[in-house]
């Protein structure tokens, strides 16, 4: 796979992940609101959206060893996937009870992650479960810690 297309697809699909499993657990455990969760998730996939293109555009002519062709292929690719993958959160929050919404939620993330991870370590000859490790700890992080900011919120809102 060409690497500027590889390097908006991983980015977007993580940052993608991470990104809106924060938002929805924040949102979920400040309001336990079926629409604030989704019009939070709507939000993300656009405005991150863009706004994470936006940011690998830049970072890829800073660089100044990429052709305009790269450079396009990585921001439109970044957009895509992030888009995409934060979408894929809306079917749960849709479909299931929230609270149940939530925990499928994360299982999906953690999955997609995990299942990319390892490919990403084939790709590099590492040992996979390093990598799986390390990527499901830091999303681990996220939601715990915007599990329990979406409480403080609701505390003290």
């Amino acid at each position: 796979m060409n690497s500027s297309i590889m390097k908006g697809f991983s980015f977007g699909l993580t940052s993608g992940i991470i990104t809106t499993l924060g938002l929805m657990v924040g949102l979920y455990s400040s309001t336990s609101s079926r629409l604030v969760v989704i019009g939070g998730i709507i939000t993300i996939a656009i405005a991150d959206a863009l706004s994470d293109a936006l940011g690998i555009h830049i970072s890829e002519e800073a660089e100044n060893v990429h052709t305009d062709k790269e450079i396009w292929a990585a921001t439109i690719v970044t957009f895509i996937s992030k888009f995409v993958f934060s979408l894929t959160f809306l079917i749960p929050v849709l479909l299931l009870p929230l609270s149940v919404a939530m925990i499928v939620g994360i299982i999906w993330g953690f999955s997609t992650i995990a299942i990319f991870s390892y490919y990403i370590a084939g790709q590099q000859k590492i040992k996979p479960h390093i990598a799986v490790t390390e990527h499901l700890l830091i999303a681990g992080i996220v939601v715990v810690v915007t599990y329990y900011v979406g409480l403080w919120v609701a505390a003290f809102c």
